[in-house]
């Protein structure tokens, strides 16, 4: 019999302890943070299931590149190396770094939401929904039904009901500041967005003239999901499936911690149309 094995192409150099628990201490952690996971400590938890945010280790490239940053105040060459990157990856205009994906929908929402705002969203992640709530937005989930079908066998669960997006920017002119589609659907399951999802959600939100925000934290992914799966993109790059991805956008917040990238860090931005098409990261 004939055996593959899938080698992986990178070499492992740094390994991290993880402490090991009993049951019982286990049992005991949890009761202690009353069943809260985010008040466990890090040091108690041997499977962590929680974020894939800085999980990931970092390649020689990224961490000479750290060696070789730039930690002027202001000025700084780094800033100028991210800046294109950025650019050339989205195309968009206006770039701005924080320290957290989150941070940039912080910037984002303060903005544009006022009490009573209506934020329409594919699925809105953890984060976003709870920055959106604290302005005293109403942030409103608008997943296609087959998201929450486990056996259907839809190749993009993940897509926005265009239908029913219609239907809220109809019933309440002037309280939606911007529509958001969040790529990959991460509080669906990590489903993806097909192209023609977010081109059919720019349609309608061109013709009310509401923005389109895209929340852009595995872009990565999803390229490489469409490219698989969407057809018409089987001969396209991830670069070129991305690139059309922000182009169909007004701007984009996203966490830089996902798809490999880097371990910590967010950028918003955006390009000016009506609105600045910008990513926040």
């Amino acid at each position: 019999m004939r055996f593959n094995t899938i080698i992986e192409p990178f070499r492992i150099k740094t390994v991290e302890p993880i402490r090991q628990t009993t049951r019982e201490e286990r049992a005991a952690a949890l009761a202690a943070a009353r069943y809260n996971v985010f008040l466990l400590q890090a040091e108690d938890v041997l499977i962590d299931l929680l974020t894939d945010s800085g999980t990931g280790a970092m390649s020689v490239q990224q961490w000479s590149g750290m060696m070789k940053g730039d930690e002027s105040y202001a000025g700084g060459r780094s800033y100028a190396v991210f800046e294109r990157a950025v650019r050339d990856v989205t195309g968009y205009a206006q770039v701005i770094p924080t320290h957290q994906g989150r941070a940039a929908e912080h910037i984002l929402f303060s903005a544009v939401l006022k009490a009573g705002y209506i934020v329409p969203n594919n699925t809105h992640f953890d984060t976003t929904r709870a920055n959106v709530q604290d302005r005293g937005g109403v942030a409103l989930d608008l997943p296609i039904a087959e998201g929450h079908v486990a056996q259907s066998t839809d190749p993009f669960k993940g897509n926005m009901d265009v239908e029913a997006l219609d239907r809220v920017l109809t019933e309440n002119p002037g309280r939606v500041p911007l529509v958001m589609i969040t790529i990959t659907n991460n509080c669906e399951g990590g489903q993806p967005v097909s192209i023609a999802n977010v081109r059919a959600v720019r349609a309608v939100c061109s013709r009310h003239r509401v923005p389109l925000f895209i929340d852009a934290c595995r872009f990565a992914e999803i390229a490489g999901l469409i490219r698989q799966r969407e057809p018409g993109y089987a001969d396209r790059s991830p670069r070129e499936i991305a690139r059309e991805l922000f182009s169909l956008a007004d701007g984009c917040t996203m966490s830089a911690k996902k798809d490999g990238m880097s371990n910590i860090g967010g950028t918003r931005r955006a390009t000016w149309t009506t609105w600045p098409r910008c990513c926040c990261t």
